[in-house]
């Protein structure tokens, strides 16, 4: 078949092969004169990197590149290597016309002529932006993924830890507080057992910090007015810091009450009022703030709701980008060795989260840190109630009554015996849930119960639900340093928190057999 000159079918082959790269637009497809300025431009290149045909070409590929590789002599370098070995190839962040950055690879192959030698460059750039962003997101979750089952792990570890060291303090402060009743008043006696007493009681604290961590606490969740709470703690903390420190507060006067353990976020803050102290060797101003937040989607760990923001900002040292990485790491501390514990953060963040908040932290270098503790708000329907005394308290029992004490751990259980029976009472020994349903079922008459939670084969609250069953009038104390009971449980039961004393023991008892 014969053609006409000039027919559209008659294209040169070079109009052929442009037609065909303008064809494709997911690469930027052109060419380069052997100084590196572009020659030939497709319509990929156009959208991948935003310049018309007429606004490039004649202009050098160097555009293309970021300040920073330009001023290393990237694009010389790439250009030396592909003239040298025939190819260079590499993924990087190139620019966009309007400034922008895209993650591209690059592909720069040499053009020789006939004597070999090297007459340009072709090249072909291809965004991969979505495929990294994609890459990183998967990395990031891998991460997140990890760093929650290590954490988990460590939570476990903690607070089995914790558990097993409020079992030993049992048997510490209750042999203590025993030998400090009946030991002659001998004044070169009493002071070792009060230091020795001291030495238990800050190793409870820090086992509160170990349960807190791994979200293990007892809390008495209250609606608290946290103006009011940090007001109440000013006395106290003016007269514990440095006179070159200064405490500020900032709050509306309409802030709506959260829902916490009062005590707990006391505790909370006080760490870190400390840690923003120590921050401040030479004074410093601390201010501690709140404004309400809404959150409408989920957030992290937040749910869609209402919170408020609490702040305590110092203007101290600051932190740099690593220790902001592990500022809430458990047992990370910059403080030195013998200075801390490393679980300040820690106790915090497992407060904030176990509160149904979230902790967050904003710190630069030279600049200060701000500690953010972002809380649910009371709903509207639950007003803050102010204890009222009764006019008349209750008598307290002091009538001798026969106990019931239960726990695996012989140590503790004899420390349990030894308090119950200093108060007057008598008691009945049982190692496991399985002997304590023996002497249940053999009729004995008993006026209380008193279990520890965590022991094998059957739980203090599972013994107790059989208890409800074979004698539902017998009253049952739920010994435990766990703030989660299982799924099925009674939530309700009376608790006595370890490690506990003779007092709080006399105060339950009397309070669960009146």
């Amino acid at each position: 078949m014969n053609l006409a000159k000039g027919h559209p079918a008659m294209l040169t082959s070079e109009r052929l092969y442009q037609t065909l790269l303008d064809s494709i637009t997911d690469y930027a497809i052109y060419m380069l004169d052997a100084d590196g300025h572009v020659s030939t431009w497709n319509s990929g290149a156009e959208r991948i990197k935003g310049y018309r045909a007429d606004e490039i070409i004649g202009r050098h590929f160097s555009l293309f590149y970021t300040d920073e590789e330009r001023e290393r002599g990237e694009p010389q370098r790439a250009l030396a290597i592909a003239r040298q070995e025939g190819r260079f190839e590499k993924e990087n962040w190139r620019v966009r016309k309007d400034g922008s950055r895209f993650w591209a690879h690059v592909v720069i192959d040499a053009i020789h002529d006939d004597a070999g030698r090297v007459v340009g460059f072709a090249k072909i750039t291809r965004d991969n932006s979505e495929r990294m962003e994609a890459q990183q997101a998967l990395a990031k979750a891998r991460e997140e993924l990890f760093q929650a089952q290590k954490m988990e792990a460590i939570g476990q570890l903690t607070g089995g830890v914790a558990h097993d060291f409020n079992n030993l303090l049992m048997a510490i402060m209750g042999s203590l507080e025993m030998l400090r009743k009946r030991v002659p008043e001998d004044p070169s006696l009493l002071p070792l057992i009060d230091n020795a007493i001291r030495g238990a009681e800050r190793g409870a604290a820090l086992t509160q910090r170990m349960l807190a961590f791994s979200r293990r606490q007892e809390l008495n969740v209250l609606p608290v007015d946290v103006p009011k709470l940090v007001h109440g703690m000013r006395d106290f903390l003016k007269s514990s810091l440095s006179q070159t420190l200064t405490i500020e507060t900032d709050f509306d006067d309409t802030l709506p009450p959260v829902l916490t353990d009062p005590n707990q976020l006391e505790t909370a803050l006080l760490n870190l009022i400390v840690n923003a102290r120590d921050a401040m060797p030479h004074g410093g101003t601390i201010t501690i703030s709140a404004l309400p937040q809404e959150v409408r989607e989920e957030d992290g760990r937040l749910k869609p709701g209402r919170y408020l923001r609490l702040s305590v900002r110092d203007n101290g040292e600051g932190m740099d980008t690593e220790t902001l990485t592990h500022a809430t790491t458990p047992f990370f501390t910059t403080k030195g060795v013998g200075r801390g514990t490393g679980l300040g953060l820690s106790m915090v963040q497992g407060l904030i989260e176990q509160s149904g908040g979230q902790l967050s932290i904003e710190s630069r270098r030279g600049e200060g840190t701000t500690i953010f503790l972002c809380l649910p708000v009371a709903g509207d329907d639950r007003a803050i109630i102010e204890p009222e005394l009764p006019l008349i308290l209750p008598e307290e029992n002091t009538r001798p009554l026969t106990i019931l004490a239960v726990d695996d751990d012989a140590l503790v259980l004899m420390n349990t015996t030894l308090m119950l029976e200093d108060l007057g009472h008598s008691v009945i020994e049982a190692y496991s849930a399985a002997d304590a349903l023996s002497v249940i079922k053999s009729g004995e008459a008993l006026d209380l119960v008193i279990t520890d939670h965590s022991m094998p084969r059957m739980t203090g609250s599972e013994l107790a639900q059989e208890i409800a069953r074979l004698r539902p009038a017998l009253p049952v104390v739920l010994a435990t340093g766990y703030a989660e009971l299982p799924a099925g449980s009674d939530q309700q039961l009376p608790r006595l928190a370890k490690p506990f004393t003779q007092a709080q023991l006399k105060e339950i008892v009397g309070t669960v057999t009146r």
